[in-house]
């Protein structure tokens, strides 16, 4: 019997994306188990952006996590590691998942008793940066990728020429990007890094989201943030996504501003080298 399913000569792409072309037809239609693969996408999909956030198994993870200990300004002996950390949790102004879906603006703000926290917390301390861990739209994102990428872009920052003192770390619940602000306001910290389940694809429900502002205050709009996306072990790598956040850390500090006044250059002498090779209109 003959493969009731025409094939689209754009499927060899398939090899090179999970994006959905190519699919072919049955009939009219689009073949049966295309719409199945569709299907149980869509409702990934859905299980992330629903899925509670697994806090204890995060809290033990930041137990384990092995940490340069001269990020924490406890010790200057090189190379010595601390093993694991206790982060503070917090919580936005959403008391609910359902609340937090219909109500942006609550996810933004800390609820009274996460504010109070972090102002008995402050007492004169000051630091480089804040690494604050959201669950935003996708739990899952910072369930399979937020603590792997920690220690990755923690290594980069115990080895660079500068000094990078860590504020404690933050763990949100039903928080948005916004939160971020608030939690390096209070904690007086030149730059804040928040780490955020970021809105599911259909091909993607565990995409880890990256925000850095420098001079966090509450009520700065994405214009002063700098974003990294699709952290994951199908996207972007870690490693090369701390090597981009540390290249943008790098230059707010020099620059004293983030946002869209920071042009990401993280590879562009590589780039430049690449194009020099390759161009035959410059042999």
């Amino acid at each position: 019997m003959n493969d009731p399913v025409v094939k689209n000569p754009w499927s060899a792409l398939r090899a090179y994306t999970d994006a959905r072309i190519g699919l072919g037809r049955a009939g009219i239609s689009v073949p049966t188990h295309e719409l199945l693969n569709f299907q149980l996408s869509h409702a990934k999909a859905r299980d992330a952006v629903h899925l509670p956030l697994h806090v204890n198994a995060l809290l033990e993870g930041f137990a384990r996590l092995p940490l340069d200990i001269r990020l924490l300004g406890e010790g200057k002996a090189e190379g010595l590691l601390q093993e694991g950390v206790s982060p503070i949790l917090l919580h936005s102004q959403a008391q609910s998942r359902d609340s937090y879906l219909q109500r942006p603006d609550l996810g933004r703000r800390l609820d009274d008793r996460s504010r109070q926290s972090l102002e008995a917390l402050q007492q004169g301390a000051s630091y480089d940066l804040a690494i604050v861990v959201v669950d935003g739209l996708s739990s899952l994102a910072i369930h399979e990728n937020a603590l792997t990428f920690i220690q990755t872009l923690t290594k980069e920052l115990a080895k660079d020429t500068q000094e990078w003192k860590l504020a404690p770390f933050c763990i949100v619940e039903q928080g948005r990007v916004a939160i971020g602000d608030e939690v390096g306001e209070l904690l007086h910290v030149k730059s804040v890094v928040v780490l955020i389940g970021e809105r599911p694809g259909l091909s993607s429900p565990d995409s880890l989201g990256l925000y850095m502002t420098y001079a966090p205050k509450v009520g700065l709009t994405d214009a002063y943030r700098n974003c990294i996306s699709n952290i994951r072990k199908e996207g972007l790598s870690y490693e090369e996504a701390a090597k981009k956040t540390l290249y943008l850390l790098k230059e707010s500090r020099k620059l004293q501003l983030s946002g869209v006044a920071i042009k990401e250059r993280a590879y562009e002498d590589e780039t430049l080298k690449m194009t020099q090779e390759k161009n035959f209109l410059l042999n």
